[in-house]
Parts: structure tokens; C-alpha cells; sequence
């Protein structure tokens, strides 16, 4: 099936265009803006938003987990946080507990952040100074 919006065709292309670390930062991006989507649907009283949201949410998480190569020291680490904000992303959505999502949505950030900077560096060594992302 074709797609006739422009917006959804180019967000396709994109991700069928991106190399596996511009996919993981689409996935940390997806995860916040699912967070911010479920804080929202919790303040507004919105339960099947706020569970909508926070269960894309865990499914990124999830998704990420599945990803990691266990072969490298660092996996282990990233698998144990990426437990406990799938943990904390459950007990927010079963408590409406904005401060858990505050929480995760800190460390996942800050994910993101390490994980542009390490596409930029990548991108640097690679192809000089304009490896912006």
C-alpha cells in the first residue's frame, strides 16, 4: 500500500535509511516524546492515553534490551538499567507516579544525549568535522 502523506513517507525513508546507531537514538527519542505524551495523559486524567503511551514506552524500552550485545562488558550494565526503568515505567503507568517518570525520563535523556555524542564523534573520525546529527 502506497503512502499518500508526504510526512509519513519521509518518516519511512528515514528509518529505513538509518544506520543502526541513528535508529537507536530514534528509539530514545520515541521513548521520551512516549513519556511526555503519558505525564500529560496523567495530569489531565487521561488513563487510556497515559496507558497507551507508557506501554509504547516500555515496548521501546523492551526493544532496546533485546538489541544489546551481551558479548560486551557494558551490555550487562545497560541491560540492568534498562530493567529498572522498564520496572519504574510499570509502577508509573499502575500509580499514575509522575515522579517515576521524571526519573526515567532523566536517565533516558541523558542515554540519548551520550548516544549523540557518540554518533557525532563517529561521524568525526570518519568523514572530518561535518558529522552533525
Amino acid at each position: 500500500m502506497a503512502i499518500n502523506n508526504p510526512y509519513q513517507s519521509y518518516q519511512q525513508n528515514s528509518v529505513n535509511t538509518a544506520s543502526p546507531g541513528e535508529l537507536t537514538l530514534m528509539l530514545y527519542n520515541g521513548c521520551l516524546k512516549f513519556i511526555t505524551i503519558g505525564k500529560k495523559a496523567i495530569e489531565k486524567g487521561n488513563i487510556e492515553d497515559k496507558n497507551t503511551n507508557l506501554l509504547k514506552a516500555q515496548n521501546i524500552i523492551r526493544e532496546l534490551m533485546v538489541t544489546l550485545n551481551m558479548d560486551v562488558a557494558i551490555s550487562k550494565d545497560m541491560m540492568a538499567l534498562y530493567e529498572f526503568i522498564n520496572r519504574r515505567l510499570m509502577e508509573a503507568n499502575m500509580k499514575n507516579d509522575l515522579s517515576a517518570l521524571n526519573e526515567v525520563e532523566e536517565l533516558i535523556t541523558n542515554f540519548r544525549d551520550t548516544w549523540k555524542e557518540a554518533i557525532q564523534v563517529n561521524r568525526q573520525k570518519q568523514f572530518g568535522q561535518s558529522g552533525r546529527v
